[in-house]
């Protein structure tokens, strides 16, 4: 037991610098209303945890060297009505209520020196109703996952 703790602070050690990636996610102004006023801004924090979540790991994976991130959320649809959109609206019946959902982000990466290493916009929303998920943001969440893989192989320069 004592030979995996030891390995388990070994790795920690010699963790990538991704690891102390200080990442920030905001709202334009039209998507901070959009919260407000219809999905609830509990939804807000959901999506920039998520994106967060994304961008760590691919980063990470690709062992860059990424200082800052600053990541806007431009536009993001549900797949599901949020918690507040069922408040808001009696009657409304979370399971058999679904549509086509996504996500628009920009985002800018900085080196240590505060350089910009990269910038990227990225959307995708879903086009066929048939594959949108049984979770509020599941189409959102594949544009995050997207939007990550994306970004980290154009720090790269691999795209």
């Amino acid at each position: 037991m004592k030979y995996v703790l030891a390995a388990a602070a070994t790795a920690l050690l010699f963790a990538p610098a991704a690891l102390a990636t200080e990442i920030s996610v905001g709202y334009s102004a039209d998507f901070e209303k959009t919260l407000e006023d219809d999905y609830g801004t509990r939804e807000g924090t959901y999506l920039a945890g998520k994106i967060e979540q994304d961008l760590m790991r691919e980063f990470e994976s690709a062992g860059l060297n990424v200082d800052r991130v600053t990541v806007t959320i431009e536009r993001a649809v549900p797949s599901k009505p949020t918690f507040k959109q069922l408040g808001d609206t009696p009657g409304l019946d979370y399971g058999g209520s679904i549509s086509i959902g996504g996500m628009k982000l920009t985002a800018t990466a900085f080196d240590a020196n505060g350089a910009e290493m990269g910038s990227l916009t990225y959307d995708w929303f879903e086009t066929d109703i048939r594959q949108t998920g049984m979770t509020t943001w599941y189409d959102a969440n594949r544009a995050s996952d997207r939007f990550a893989r994306k970004f980290a192989k154009k720090l790269q320069g691999k795209s």
